[in-house]
This record gives structure tokens, sequence and C-alpha cells, in this order.
């Protein structure tokens, strides 16, 4: 007698949703916990003076403002270069370029630098960029390191959101008289944006709490950084110092704190840019 015939149809929808439950509980738990155990740790060192206020006796004491500027700063650097490259990428990809060996390779290339180790990334960009180009640490070093990592992110979400924009839009545009361009520019581009979108949380989510990368390229100043090319530390090896080097565990929780509540902000402003998108194209 089979399984099939011992247990019935109905028992086995339960069985099988039960176990589907159990699994996004525990996934809930886990996240529950760690940030229930962060915020308890850390809130209480928050306030104004610590948000506005700048790192005395190594960030021991003081606040974090110049390492939240830093943080925010490699951010922009790091999207400005990587969303108009990756975007302009998976258009190519996607809509221009034609079935070879050469697209196969940029395809694989892709996906390698997406897997290539932070540390790496971080040692390339202190070789070619801090001291090949001569930008010394700085944030245009940590924020185009950055970048590369983004990189991948955002071209390959952007390039299966593109090629799942239906192609009656498409024929429409070109029965309508319209270019090539203008057909991916005016009807395409704007139904793929909140997948775009989504490759772009990604690629925040991935560069924000890099510790590696940062520590080779962008340097560990602790104040308020006033060009591109001051050095800055960021959030993620800020706290990495106060906790590694046991300065003060309550400030590096502190700083985590403030880290995940930039990171759950960004995410949010994604988020509605993806549901304004999807409400003017038919998408939820």
């Amino acid at each position: 007698m089979t399984a099939g015939a011992l247990i019935s149809p109905a028992t086995s929808n339960k069985i099988g949703m039960a176990i589907l439950w159990a699994s996004a509980s525990i996934a809930v738990l886990i996240l529950t916990f760690i940030l229930g155990y962060i915020l308890i740790r850390g809130i209480g060192v928050i306030n104004l003076q610590f948000l506005l206020g700048s790192p005395r006796l190594s960030g021991a004491e003081g606040g974090v403002l110049p390492a939240i500027v830093g943080t925010l700063c490699l951010m922009m650097v790091a999207m400005l270069s990587a969303v108009p490259i990756g975007i302009g990428a998976a258009i190519y990809l996607a809509e221009y370029a034609p079935k070879s060996a050469m697209t196969s390779i940029i395809t694989f290339g892709v996906e390698c630098l997406a897997g290539v180790p932070s540390i790496v990334i971080g040692l390339f960009g202190y070789a070619f960029l801090v001291i090949y180009l001569g930008f010394g640490f700085s944030i245009i070093s940590g924020g185009l390191a950055l970048m590369f990592m983004v990189l991948p992110w955002v071209v390959r979400v952007s390039e299966e959101s593109i090629k799942a924009v239906p192609m009656s839009l498409r024929e429409g545009s070109f029965a309508l008289g319209a270019t090539k361009w203008q057909t991916v520019w005016r009807a395409v581009l704007p139904g793929a944006v909140p997948g775009i979108m989504t490759g772009v949380i990604l690629g925040i989510g991935k560069a924000i709490g890099e510790t590696a990368v940062i520590m080779f390229t962008a340097g560990s100043s602790l104040l308020m950084p006033s060009s591109l090319f001051d050095p800055v530390r960021a959030l993620p090896y800020h706290l990495y110092i106060l906790a590694s080097e046991g300065i003060s565990d309550q400030m590096a929780y502190g700083s985590s704190v403030v880290l995940l509540a930039m990171v759950l902000l960004i995410n949010l402003m994604a988020i509605a840019i993806q549901k304004h998108y999807g409400r003017h194209h038919g998408r939820k």
C-alpha cells in the first residue's frame, strides 16, 4: 500500500500547510530574536546627543553623526554609479544583445562578480582605487568599491525585470511608429521599475553592511567629511572597531540600532517607489 493511499489529499494538504507555516514562523522568530536582542542592548544609548554628536575617546563616548554621514555618502556614490551602469547593461543584454558567445560570457562574468568575496573586492579597491588611481582612503574610493558589489545585483535583477515586461507593450509601441529606444524608454522601463527597485534594495542591503570593503578603501576618520576625497568611518566599520577592540559594547549596539534603522528607512523608500510605479502600470 502506498503512502498516498494511507493519507488523504485533504490531510496531506493540511500537513503541507502546517510545515509551510512552521517554516515561515521560525524565520520570523529568528529575525525577531536578532532584532529584539540588538534593540534591547542598544536602545539605551539612543538620544539626540548620540545621533547628532561626534565620537570622543575613539568612540567610547559622544555620538555617531560623522559615521552616519559617511555611510550615506558611501551609499550615494555606490548607487549613483552602479544603478545607471547596471540598468544600461541590463537594457543591452535584454533588448539589444544578440544571443552569442560574447553575451554568454558577459552574463557569466556578471554572475561571477556577484560571488566574489568582499575581502577580495576590498583588496582590489585598495590596489586600484586607493593606490593606482591615487584617490587615497576616501569616500570616492569606498563608494566605487561598493559599486562593484552592488552592480551584479542591479544588472541581473534589472535584466529579468525588463524581460518580464509583456511583449504586447513593445508591439503596441512599434505599431504606433516608435523607435526601439523610444519603446524601451517609454514603454519597457516604466513597467520594469518595480523589479529594478528590488535589485536596488538587494544591492543596498548588501553594501550598507559591508566592513571589509570599507576598511580597505574608505579609511577610518572620525571627523565629519567635507568632500568626496576625505576619509570616513562608516557605521559597520565603526561598530566593528568598538566591539572587536573592546572600546564599548553598548556604543556598538547603539550603532547597530542606528544602522538597522537606516536600512529600514532606505528599504521603505524603495518599496514606496515600487508601489508607485506598480499602481501606474497595473502591478500590485
